[in-house]
């Protein structure tokens, strides 16, 4: 039962989670499974953990839809640890990849790589202001390049990848803020790899799914916890693991399996999308989205107003009303909606409604 001091919570990140796994925490917080003790004070070579554990990466694995072929493993230290960790484990010497530079993330990604492998920008959406994601014929795919490294959604620019491109070599996705809301083709794909905090549980874990027969290929002498192979080989449990993340995370997995899986957790995403962008484009351009229509995201929604003024005195109100985090990223300013897997269809609805109430009082 949501009580009444719950909010409608559009952050970016972390994410809103769902009522029935936080009831779930409350309830073992101090005593889980008979043990006398909270899961996160056991060890994590104890029964009671392996358990949490192992059903969390069976349960990613099947909703995904994860061939035998991939590993799933569970990283500490969410995606930005593996802006670099993933061309130490990809690229041998004298090997290079690719990077779409779609924002703010695709940046960061780019910039790390740069700092320990021989990669290259494939394409940049800087002299558009980060507004679109390229089409295929835009990329720069050199005959030499081992992988592209796309970020299927940009969470500060509000922009996706509508589909990935038709690259004749392997990609690498940063899927981090729409993990688990939309199909993932396996085929195309060496590695996808994502942070938890948006969609899937709380901050602190990565979750990386690679090929197996990847592992091991880079020829480097790297520190065994920034080598795949190692966490391949001890279940992600080589050291402590971020075990709560982990733990929570394992219910929020259970909780989509129950509510029927990856589709409907895409027919959702677009359910939700599609109300505040009808919100958008009915406002007679009083409301405004500043990205590329055909690369809206259905995780971040930005949108503008006919002023800055408005748009503070837009949060403030809003936040009066019990919609929380509503504020653009710094770096772009407007507004912000974000609407991950656990969001509420309902919660969108108060949003929109809102919107048109505060149009018709200040337009």
């Amino acid at each position: 039962m949501i009580t009444s001091t719950r909010v409608h919570n559009f952050c970016a990140g972390p994410c809103t989670l769902p009522v029935p796994v936080l009831e779930e925490v409350r309830d073992e917080f101090l005593d889980f499974d008979g043990t006398g003790m909270s899961i996160i004070e056991a060890s994590h070579r104890a029964a009671a953990y392996d358990a949490v554990h192992m059903e969390a990466l069976a349960d990613f694995r099947s909703l995904a839809a994860i061939p035998d072929d991939f590993t799933v493993l569970f990283i500490g230290g969410g995606a930005s640890l593996q802006f670099a960790q993933v061309p130490m484990n990809l690229l041998a010497e004298g090997q290079t990849a690719g990077y779409l530079n779609t924002g703010a993330w695709g940046r960061k990604a780019l910039g790390d790589a740069m700092k320990v492998a021989s990669v290259y920008e494939a394409w940049s959406g800087a002299d558009g202001s980060f507004m679109r994601m390229p089409t295929t014929d835009e990329i720069e795919v050199r005959s030499d390049a081992r992988y592209l490294h796309v970020t299927t959604n940009e969470t500060i620019g509000g922009i996706r990848l509508p589909e990935l491109p038709a690259a004749d070599i392997p990609l690498v996705s940063d899927m981090s803020s729409d993990f688990l809301s939309r199909g993932i083709d396996w085929d195309v794909h060496d590695l996808v790899y994502g942070g938890a905090q948006k969609n899937l549980g709380p901050a602190g874990l990565a979750i990386v799914v690679v090929r197996r027969d990847r592992l091991s290929t880079h020829g480097r002498n790297l520190a065994s916890y920034l080598d795949y192979a190692t966490h391949d080989a001890n279940d992600s449990m080589a050291n402590t693991p971020p075990m709560f993340a982990i733990y929570v995370m394992g219910k929020v997995l259970r909780w989509m399996k129950a509510e029927g899986g990856l589709g409907e957790f895409e027919r959702r995403a677009a359910e939700r999308a599609s109300l505040v962008y009808g919100a958008i484009d009915g406002s007679d351009g009083w409301y405004t989205s500043p990205v590329d229509e055909a690369s809206r995201s259905h995780m971040n929604i930005v949108f503008r107003l006919p002023d800055e003024d408005l748009e503070k005195r837009f949060v403030a109100e809003a936040g009066d009303a019990g919609m929380v985090n509503l504020k653009g990223h710094r770096s772009v300013g407007g507004i912000r909606a974000s609407v991950y897997n656990a969001m509420p269809v309902a919660s969108v609805e108060v949003l929109v409604d809102f919107m048109g109430s505060f149009r018709a009082a200040n337009g």
